[in-house]
């Protein structure tokens, strides 16, 4: 699509109209309307605003860039690059922080970055083909030699998961592995907590999430570090044994 097209679909998909938008950004409601029916091309400037104003990710506000015919402004740097040593840094204080409570960090494929050293409580059994790089820890969670067998609200967590991922290739082959069961009124996707067999006993763990919220890269601002925490007492006491 064109830039005209872009803008106007992504700020339509954001739940805006165009004089939200063009309160946000700083324009009038007319500039916003001729930049969408292309009758004004913005400046590099505003098209970065636009950005900022509708919260993308970084990766989208490069693409309304180059829709618009600019160069991206926000880099994607490899994380092995040494000018993110920081990051990995941080990371790997974090992850360390959490155990002994199980905490990974992902990609935005859901492909394993890193993991702490509980990462083993929610492997164990799983093939050896799951866990050969890239690990997508999705198709970890749901796939039939994965750690699906010991999930013991298979259903429920599955639906969890389908919930947060956008309907493509990956949502198509993850829903293939588990049957459809439709929400009952008690579902409530962001809480439900997962229950693992384990050799330890049965955990049931909820969940967080954490981004970098002030980031500037594209890399750095799509990964996220998942936790697994203790549901319950019976849980935080199996595993601080």
């Amino acid at each position: 699509m064109d830039f005209p097209q872009t803008l106007r679909a992504t700020r339509q998909r954001r739940h805006l109209s165009q004089l939200d938008l063009a309160l946000r950004a700083g324009t009038t409601q007319r500039h916003l309307s001729f930049m969408e029916s292309g009758r004004s091309r913005p400046g590099r400037t505003m098209v970065v605003r636009l950005g900022e104003s509708m919260e993308l990710p970084l990766r989208e506000r490069n693409e309304l860039l180059l829709s618009a015919g600019y160069a991206p402004v926000y880099p994607q740097t490899s994380l092995d690059d040494p000018s993110l040593e920081h990051v990995r840094a941080a990371l790997g204080r974090i992850l360390a922080g959490h155990l002994p409570y199980p905490a990974i960090v992902v990609d935005a494929r859901h492909d394993l970055v890193l993991a702490n050293d509980a990462f083993g409580l929610l492997t164990e059994g799983v093939a050896e083909h799951l866990l050969r790089p890239p690990v997508n820890v999705l198709r970890l969670s749901l796939h039939p030699e994965g750690m699906a067998p010991r999930i013991v609200n298979l259903a429920q967590w599955a639906q969890h998961i389908l919930d947060r991922i956008p309907h493509d290739d990956l949502y198509d082959e993850l829903s293939g592995y588990v049957p459809h069961v439709a929400p009952g009124p008690d579902h409530v996707g962001f809480a439900v907590p997962v229950r693992l067999r384990s050799t330890l006993g049965e955990l049931r763990l909820t969940t967080t999430i954490t981004t970098f919220a002030t980031a500037l890269d594209v890399t750095v601002a799509e990964l996220k570090l998942e936790a697994f925490l203790p549901a319950d007492t019976a849980t935080a006491a199996l595993l601080a044994g």
